[in-house]
């Protein structure tokens, strides 16, 4: 999804590198997905065509929203195992499993369909990827034990987080028994810069530290993680990763009040205050859900541009909602809203970032 690139064509010279330098250190996981372009294509030629199949571990993904009547899952897992140049993967996900994209995996029933390929020796674990509050996470789990794994976006800033939900979804795959691969543990590489002063923080304790191997090592101290995606494209990211889990030591006492502090920091950036009572949802004409957009936009306040806000965004008008600048100022939500926050301009900018 990350891999470097020369123009628009992911550059496979760059990529043959960073797979090197991953194997020959013993590190033996890479992970892809049918909807990631060329990057399925990009691993056979930097991995599957040059290391023995033992050398490597292999995770794929399915795509449930791209299923059709006559391109269902096992077009699509074929496809996959073409693409990537292997007879099966050691792990294969159903892809970004929320509210919006439930109904199409249980209608081209690929519970089943996994679990066959199972049973046949072409998926070694099988899992899903998870962008979903708690209670849809435990109904699946309940629903589906056969689950080997989980793939959560775990990382120190959304651990208490009311729309990532890591904390709370980490406690449930815990609850279960469930083994927990994360993503975006530095937040799509928001974590591995900050602000000097709050950098300073973790720098006190270890002079040399950047912000992203704390990031890591947060993620890496919990008991249930098993693996952890960090996106890298360059060879000083490789290194550097590398060279935290070569050597890794979970989070002192110390340090994790100090992720507590940085964490305060990043949130005492000036945000919407909505508190979502939602008053200012009943009866609008749009059918807005304005808490939910805020949300959104309160993540680009906090962390800048990147692609969370909005898919996230994007998740909310495939489930229903009106756009931001669908608002037709009638004000019935600023004369409902407790907080008396001027609902009509802050969604105009909103509307600004987000409906771009």
């Amino acid at each position: 999804m990350r891999l470097p690139k020369n123009g628009e064509e992911i550059d496979i010279p760059a990529t043959i590198s960073l797979a090197d330098e991953f194997v020959h250190q013993g590190f033996t996981y890479f992970d892809t997905a049918f909807v990631y372009p060329g990057s399925e294509e990009a691993f056979r030629e930097a991995v599957a065509k040059r290391y023995p199949r033992h050398a490597y571990t292999l995770a794929n993904k399915m795509a449930g929203w791209m299923l059709r009547d006559d391109f269902g899952p096992e077009d699509m897992f074929n496809e996959s195992l073409k693409r990537c140049g292997v007879d099966y993967f050691d792990y294969y996900l159903l892809h970004s499993l929320q509210p919006s994209r439930m109904a199409a995996y249980d209608k081209y029933d690929c519970w089943q369909f996994c679990q066959k390929k199972k049973a046949e020796g072409k998926i070694k674990n099988f899992g899903f990827s998870y962008h979903g509050d708690p209670v849809l996470l435990e109904e699946i789990l309940t629903n589906h034990p056969e689950v080997d794994f989980v793939q959560l976006q775990i990382n120190y800033v959304d651990w208490e987080d009311n729309v990532i939900f890591s904390g709370r979804n980490y406690e449930i795959c815990e609850k279960y028994g469930k083994d927990i691969v994360v993503m975006e543990p530095v937040k799509g590489g928001i974590l591995a810069s900050m602000n000097p002063d709050l950098l300073q923080k973790f720098q006190a304790i270890r002079p040399e530290a950047t912000a992203a191997s704390y990031a890591l090592r947060f993620v890496g101290s919990l008991p249930k993680v098993k693996m952890i995606l960090s996106g890298m494209n360059t060879l000083e990211q490789m290194k550097e990763n590398l060279e935290i889990f070569n050597h890794f030591e979970p989070l002192s006492d110390i340090e994790q009040n100090a992720i507590q502090e940085v964490t305060a920091g990043l949130r005492s950036i000036p945000t919407v205050p909505c508190t979502d009572c939602r008053y200012c949802c009943k009866g609008c004409p749009k059918g807005i859900r304005i808490p939910d957009i805020f949300k959104a936009y309160n993540l680009l306040l906090t962390f800048g541009e990147h692609n969370r806000p909005h898919f996230y965004y994007s998740g909310l008008l495939q489930e229903g909602s009106g756009k931001a600048n669908e608002c037709i100022e009638c004000g019935q939500c600023e004369a409902a809203c407790p907080q008396h926050i001027q609902i009509v301009e802050t969604l105009k900018k909103a509307s600004a970032l987000l409906d771009q």
